[in-house]
């Protein structure tokens, strides 16, 4: 049997997430890092806002009872201190998944760390402007409002491109993105070909891709007749236009078949970072 035909074992174990805030870091560098393991089916635990000795102790019954590796971020020394001596006498690894970032920030700005609860949940203007970025995004989506002018991002498409979730996402991230859809019968607002302030990018998919996303949209209405709108052909025609139109204005285009939302939205962000760092 070749390595390629060998096959895959599944491996579950118990992770117990940690925080004394929502918990949301944790679980996304978790998943992360899972991900890099192939056949590793982690059993998620997660234990969010812990700011009490009652709270850890019932997060450390939970560990006892299933052992398995801790992730945490508590900045109070003595819950720290607590979590990490009972998970010593476990023999349970437990890690401090923000210590070597704070401690090489603390070291290169030349300052302490804070040790608040939940410092980055602060409602602070950063996080006013995200829920701003994201009003704004809501009320221009797929083709909607006027004010293009305003945005950071206008985002460019056939249908079923992922305009929508990666406008979602990248409001989310704080960045105001409106998403109008690409459609060859009907022209686009005329303020678009003159916009300076947002960045413009044009997705695109392969037919296929796009055909398949369609049918399966149709499916879930309900609705399985052909019409162009899954005709292989018109796609093909639809794409085809779109890249062409992306290419006469001068617009980035990004191709999603083989890309996540974040993969595509993190393009975009440093395609708006080098227009912005030319002046342009």
């Amino acid at each position: 049997m070749t390595d390629a035909e060998t096959p895959l074992f599944e491996t579950n174990f118990h992770i117990h997430m940690v925080s004394d805030s929502t918990g949301e870091t944790l679980m996304e560098v978790m998943r992360a890092s899972v991900a890099q393991f192939e056949g590793a089916n982690p059993l998620e635990h997660l234990y969010a806002l812990v700011r009490s000795t009652r709270q850890l102790t019932h997060v450390l019954e939970e560990i006892e009872a299933y052992p398995g590796i801790v992730m945490y971020t508590i900045v109070n020394p003595d819950l720290r201190r607590q979590l990490e001596t009972r998970c010593m006498e476990l023999g349970t690894p437990a890690i401090a998944v923000l210590d070597p970032m704070l401690a090489t920030l603390s070291a290169y700005l030349g300052r302490p760390v804070a040790s608040r609860a939940g410092a980055q949940r602060s409602l602070d203007a950063e996080y006013f402007r995200r829920i701003e970025a994201l009003n704004y995004t809501m009320a221009h989506d797929d083709g909607q409002g006027e004010d293009f002018e305003s945005a950071d991002i206008l985002l460019l498409g056939v249908s079923r491109t992922s305009k929508t979730p990666t406008s979602i996402y990248l409001a989310h991230r704080g960045y105001r993105a409106a998403n109008i859809p690409l459609v060859q019968s009907v022209p686009l607002p005329e303020q678009v070909y003159s916009l300076k302030n947002p960045l413009v990018v044009g997705l695109t998919a392969s037919p296929e891709r796009i055909v398949q996303i369609r049918r399966n949209r149709l499916l879930s209405l309900n609705e399985d007749r052909d019409t162009d709108y899954v005709d292989d052909f018109s796609v093909r025609e639809e794409v085809l236009h779109a890249k062409r139109l992306f290419a006469k204005h001068g617009w980035a285009s990004i191709d999603v078949t083989r890309r996540s939302v974040e993969e595509t939205a993190a393009k975009i962000i440093n395609l708006l970072n080098d227009k912005r760092s030319k002046g342009a």
